[in-house]
């Protein structure tokens, strides 16, 4: 992976797989093979800030994976304490999305389809995740609540139905895999996510608080989901308008 990047007029990464064309269908995002780029002005709703926290990951698979939480430490503050000491601040958003693609190729694996327990679920649908997931990490939540980046794929349902061509019913499927991680999978969850660390930053899905498409984004621990909640209240029709409106026809 080669992240080139030049957060504000443009950046792009080169990844291990070639993502679907048919991200070309929305502004902002060009898709060649293995190469992606993206144009800030044409792809995000809301970019207010160029800087993300990561750690690296292959600190995180060698050290941070294998870790087991004890009775006097959970799983939450092991990611916490490994950001404190491996985290970086970086303005490279192609190191996010090369971080991003790591994170979500290990998370969404073939494997753990048998216990998702959703049998109309695909190892293609599983790949659609992968992708979708990897932009998603471009989207930020700042300590106070406030949303600082949000781009189309903050809206899993919508945008992966204007890419993919799914209908309604299977794109609300493809947002629920997303919402699944529970036992061991969760664990696993929160210490991948680490990667993408603000502060062991952990997903939230925005429809916790509101109902119907609400997105969601890793968002910090200790962030106000008071002012987080209110906020997307106000933007989330227009945004999701705008998600759902982003197909080049």
């Amino acid at each position: 992976m080669s992240p080139n990047t030049q957060a504000r007029t443009g950046f792009g990464v080169e990844l291990p797989v070639a993502f679907d064309p048919r991200w070309n269908r929305i502004p902002g995002i060009t898709v060649n093979g293995t190469a992606i780029e993206i144009e800030p002005e044409k792809y995000f709703f809301r970019f207010e800030t160029s800087t993300w926290l990561l750690c690296d990951w292959r600190i995180v698979s060698s050290e941070l994976l294998p870790s087991e939480e004890t009775f006097e430490t959970a799983v939450e503050q092991l990611a916490l304490d490994f950001v404190k000491t491996y985290g970086f601040s970086t303005s490279d958003a192609g190191l996010v999305l090369s971080t991003a693609w790591d994170v979500y190729d290990y998370l969404f694996r073939d494997e753990h389809l048998p216990a998702l327990g959703l049998p109309h679920v695909t190892t293609d649908h599983l790949r659609m995740l992968r992708e979708a997931a990897t932009f998603m990490a471009l989207n930020k939540v700042e300590l106070d609540g406030h949303i600082s980046n949000v781009g189309p794929c903050w809206f899993l349902s919508a945008v992966t139905s204007v890419v993919f061509d799914l209908s309604e019913e299977e794109a609300n499927m493809l947002d629920r895999v997303g919402t699944w991680f529970k036992g061991d999978l969760r664990i696993e969850s929160i210490k991948a996510h680490a990667a993408l660390g603000v502060l062991g930053g952990r997903l939230v899905h925005g429809r916790h608080l509101l109902p119907g498409q609400s997105g969601g984004a890793c968002v910090p621990y200790g962030a106000s989901m008071e002012t987080f909640g209110a906020e997307l209240t106000g933007v989330r029709q227009e945004w999701l308008a705008r998600a759902f409106d982003r197909g080049v026809t």
